[in-house]
């Protein structure tokens, strides 16, 4: 299991925001927890410094493209970038630094996997630098995965069934438990018992990391084989959980 950093863009800085307050109507009214004047490259610095790898850069709304890229020529193959990814712009990325590039909303259509737009993709991009973001919410007693902005429902569920399937298109996967994203009030257990126990590639859960005893967490309850990343909890975002301390620990765990 290892520790995945993050870097959250919008409208050029760097953030942590609840991610369920995200709409495309108005993106003013999410509630950020955390805006800093740092650069995204000081930030990328630090994380290659400590040998952090597998990070995402994540770009919410539009403004962000010139700090992304910033972000990715100063740690080359350490950070990985989503945020409006699609055939037309992912080698972009993948040409300034990215390891891989992460996507949810453009391999939906009308709620559904549109598995012709998936298999343009990895043609495009390799299966080898894909990262399929699975970030679901809970409604009737399973996670479904959503869209746009994390506001609209799909009909594709989170089970083995679908992750089985879409782990053959893809190197990785990233699943934020959108529902408790950004409010440090503690991680899904279930999602997580769930990814560790059918996920057969690697994949990284965010969402409501509030305590270094998280990590330990995680790693027993997803089988050491769900990957953590702690966003705004983290002192280095105005949270209480020493950075420093979870370096630490990456470092003797992973």
């Amino acid at each position: 299991m290892k520790f995945r950093p993050c870097i959250d863009l919008r409208q050029g800085k760097v953030v942590q925001i609840i991610g369920g307050t995200l709409k495309d109507s108005d993106q003013e009214q999410a509630v950020t927890n955390f805006e800093t004047e740092k650069s995204p490259t000081q930030y990328a610095s630090m994380y290659q410094k400590d040998r952090l790898t597998g990070g995402h850069v994540i770009s919410i709304g539009p403004g962000n493209t010139e700090a992304a890229l910033s972000a990715l020529n100063t740690y080359p193959q350490g950070l990985q970038i989503g945020g409006g990814i699609n055939p037309s712009n992912a080698q972009t990325y993948l040409d300034a630094g990215a390891s891989h590039v992460i996507v949810t909303s453009y391999v939906f259509s009308d709620g559904k996997i549109d598995l012709t737009k998936l298999s343009s993709l990895v043609r495009c991009v390799g299966k080898e630098n894909l990262v399929l973001d699975l970030s679901c919410r809970k409604k009737d007693g399973q996670f479904w995965i959503v869209t746009d902005r994390w506001q609209s429902f799909t009909d594709v569920a989170v089970n083995l069934e679908t992750i089985a399937h879409l782990a053959s298109f893809c190197d990785e996967f990233l699943v934020h438990g959108v529902d408790v994203e950004g409010m440090m009030q503690g991680i899904q257990t279930d999602l997580v018992e769930l990814l560790g126990k059918y996920s057969p590639i690697p994949v990284t859960y965010a969402g409501g990391a509030s305590d270094f005893s998280d990590l330990e967490r995680v790693k027993s309850i997803g089988r050491n084989r769900v990957d953590l990343t702690i966003g705004s909890a983290l002192d280095i975002f105005g949270g209480n959980i020493p950075y420093r301390k979870v370096v630490a620990w990456h470092q003797k765990n992973s």
